[in-house]
């Protein structure tokens, strides 16, 4: 399946904004279907993904095919993708309020967009389904019944908050890196690294089942979803050293089967790593308690189940990066509404400690991985502190290149077939690797019958890596007064990435304005 099917690996979010933006709305049905056999396999038999990404992809896919078959203007195809995209996480979480702000918040960037209507229909559809299957109970039960005051509750949420923004930074580092590295090594082929994968999850989740004995339903924590570790979290049935391991072994899980390509989102993920935080802050604070006297503690397991909601949203807030949906979701599975202030408070400061350690999020950032560009993604556009973005954001992935063992007779033509002619080229060798750049007015001005790679050579070129910020490489521009920088990786400058040209810097600052 994942080799015919690529578009089925991940969370499926990712895929669904490149279709949005890049695709009119096009998402394979076949795409859809697979998803779902894929997803259904990785979390069914235990993998430490969740199930809300595959759901949001499939029903993207069924809504896309809805549009091409009810519509032919291409804008009503593209705009069945927010239905699909909120009916299906509408239905994942039982939560439809949360299902619309995520859809604005992440894939539409905006809360002035007219598929409303269409996504409010959806939503209300998949949810009265869902309940109908499942039940109208939240998804998580939590028993809190304690009236929080507000005023105390705000001095344990901003730093719950504080830490859960940078665990979060780390958690979406961690993934990045782990499945950059994956990628690198094309003897990890298709076939075997998802079971590779799978295997280290299942050595993972038998330790979690081991070292945590019989203490509530923890031993199911990294296995699957683990909203049952979640629940016994609530109801302080875990110690410090459970809480501590699980959060541990699920990190570990999580990052090791998205990176390997398994199929899965990461809601779930990050809500039970949030849940474990939470928890080990609520036990610090009946401690103290105990040593101290310092705090009225009249039931420590509704101190500790309080703690443990701020931690889930507080790490969704860091790591989705929807702070509005942050607040709601958690709501909507937990049912409880009496700590909303200390919650928006944590899950802002979250939101802005992990915006500010990681300009762009984590669902960007593998499309950016990926090769897909940001230039017509919501995080592209109105970013006024984009000189602080690093080039990968709005560099163009795909380069037309000169090649250098050809002449520049051969070159010319084949040039040209792109439409119109480009200021400069970047040559690379037979290999692929660059060696130089070269103007149109060099290969114009130079004889037809001489290799490019004899006009460029014993250049001395300026570059720059992926992650250097634009504001840093406009200033190189200026420097060295050049309209175009190769962008190449910073362990082998050889190895051509991408390029930065004076065009992209001015797309992003006009969007900049809008």
């Amino acid at each position: 399946i994942r080799y015919w099917v690529p578009g089925a690996v991940g969370s499926g979010i990712p895929q669904t904004k490149e279709a949005y933006y890049n695709k009119g709305g096009h998402i394979k049905t076949l795409t859809g279907f697979w998803r779902v056999v894929l997803g259904t396999l990785y979390v069914g038999l235990g993998n430490a993904l969740g199930r809300e990404g595959p759901i949001v992809h499939a029903s993207s896919a069924i809504a896309s095919r809805i549009g091409r078959f009810m519509f032919k203007d291409p804008e009503r195809v593209r705009a069945m993708i927010p239905v699909g995209m909120a009916a299906g996480v509408g239905a994942a979480f039982n939560a439809p309020l949360s299902a619309i702000t995520f859809v604005f918040e992440e894939l539409l960037d905006n809360f002035s967009n007219r598929a409303i209507g269409g996504m409010v229909v959806a939503v209300v559809i998949s949810a009265a389904v869902s309940r109908t299957i499942l039940g109208e109970d939240p998804v998580l039960s939590t028993h809190l019944t304690l009236q929080y005051e507000t005023a105390i509750w705000m001095f344990v949420a901003i730093p719950l908050g504080a830490v859960a923004g940078c665990l979060g930074n780390f958690f979406v580092g961690s993934v990045l890196v782990a499945r950059r590295w994956v990628n690198s090594k094309p003897w990890l082929g298709y076939w075997y690294t998802p079971g590779i994968g799978g295997l280290i999850c299942g050595a993972l989740g038998c330790i979690a089942w081991w070292g945590t004995g019989l203490a509530g339903n923890a031993q199911s924590g990294v296995f699957s979803i683990g909203y049952d570790a979640l629940e016994a979290a609530f109801e302080n049935q875990l110690v410090v050293a459970i809480l501590g391991t699980l959060l541990a072994l699920k990190f570990v899980a999580v990052v090791v089967n998205y990176s390997t390509g398994g199929s899965g989102g990461l809601f779930s993920p990050t809500l039970f790593l949030g849940g474990m935080l939470g928890g080990i802050t609520g036990i610090a604070l009946v401690e103290l308690h105990h040593y101290s006297g310092l705090l009225e503690i009249s039931d420590e397991s509704q101190i500790i189940g309080g703690c443990v909601l701020l931690g889930m949203g507080a790490m969704f807030g860091s790591v989705i990066r929807c702070p509005f949906t942050s607040l709601i979701i958690i709501f909507e599975m937990t049912g409880n509404y009496s700590l909303i202030l200390p919650l928006m408070g944590g899950n802002m400061l979250s939101w802005a400690i992990a915006k500010k350690l990681r300009p762009i999020a984590i669902y960007d950032s593998l499309l950016l991985d990926d090769g897909i560009s940001l230039k017509r993604m919501p995080s592209y556009r109105g970013a006024r502190n984009y000189r602080n973005l690093p080039v990968r954001a709005i560099m163009t992935h795909d380069v037309v290149s000169a090649h250098g063992w050809e002449s520049v007779d051969q070159n010319l033509p084949r040039l040209g077939q792109q439409g119109s002619y480009h200021h400069a080229y970047t040559v690379v060798d037979e290999e692929g690797r660059l060696t130089g750049v070269i103007t149109y007015h060099e290969l114009k001005e130079a004889d037809s019958s001489t290799t490019v790679s004899s006009i460029v050579a014993d250049q001395d070129l300026v570059l720059v890596d992926p992650e250097i910020s634009i504001g840093q490489a406009s200033r190189m521009m200026i420097e060295h007064d050049i309209q175009q920088l190769p962008v190449v990786s910073a362990t082998d400058k050889n190895r051509l990435l991408g390029i930065l040209t004076l065009n992209d810097i001015a797309r992003q600052h006009n969007a900049s304005e809008i």
